[in-house]
């Protein structure tokens, strides 16, 4: 079956020949989003403990860090699904991606050739994704009830106290899972040119994706321009 293939998706010819892989507007959106998630972290760890409220003098003091955290919280919500309305359908799970995490020992020992031909995503960036969609939503909805400033007479304070406990443990999740996207960001060579650049080079996208490269070009998505 043939990969749903994104506009930006497209070979450009050359010596070496790159693959588009994220547009402007996408790569903007991306990391509007890790800035988001960033100050979350550094700004809900000094709310959430006494021994990191130093943390706060970054935001101006206390009451400006307990201020601007529920916004920052509501431009990662807004940031991220325009991000997820875009990539959803490429992170569908499919069958290869139990094979590919069948061969993980080959996926940490660098051993491509043993794997499957992959599309745009991986099984674990796949994880990732997925995991901070859902993440997210627990932190929004979990933050909103906590947001005293415009929701206090709306919400009980068992309700709340729950809340707090859940946007806690979400916080911590999402900050792991966060840290993993990094680390694999810069394990697999390439990966990060993506994001900056926004294409690859067309024997990344081979050794890494090949179903998605072999889709694209099945398309006769080629740049008339190069």
């Amino acid at each position: 079956m043939v990969e749903r293939i994104q506009p930006g998706d497209v070979i450009h010819p050359g010596k070496p020949s790159t693959v588009g892989r994220y547009g402007p507007l996408a790569r903007l959106n991306h990391w509007v989003t890790a800035a988001s998630l960033i100050l979350l972290a550094l700004s809900g760890l000094a709310l959430f403990t006494p021994s990191l409220y130093w943390l706060t003098g970054l935001f101006g003091g206390g009451q400006n860090t307990r201020a601007l955290h529920p916004w920052i919280g509501v431009l990662l919500f807004v940031s991220f699904f325009i991000f997820f309305f875009q990539l959803w359908r490429a992170n569908l799970p499919q069958r290869v991606d139990w094979v590919w995490l069948s061969k993980i020992k080959d996926v940490v020992g660098g051993h491509e050739e043993r794997l499957p031909e992959l599309g745009k995503y991986n099984a674990g960036q796949k994880f990732i994704f997925w995991s901070m969609a859902g993440l997210i939503l627990v932190l929004i909805v979990s933050g909103v009830l906590i947001w005293e400033q415009y929701f206090a007479d709306y919400v009980d304070i068992p309700v709340r106290r729950i809340a707090v406990i859940t946007h806690s443990i979400a916080a911590v999740l999402a900050i792991c899972v966060f840290i993993l996207h990094v680390y694999a960001g810069i394990w697999t060579r390439g990966t990060l040119r993506a994001m900056t650049r926004g294409d690859v080079t067309a024997g990344w996208a081979w050794r890494h994706h090949r179903k998605w490269l072999r889709d694209i070009a099945a398309q006769k998505r080629v740049d008339p321009a190069e």
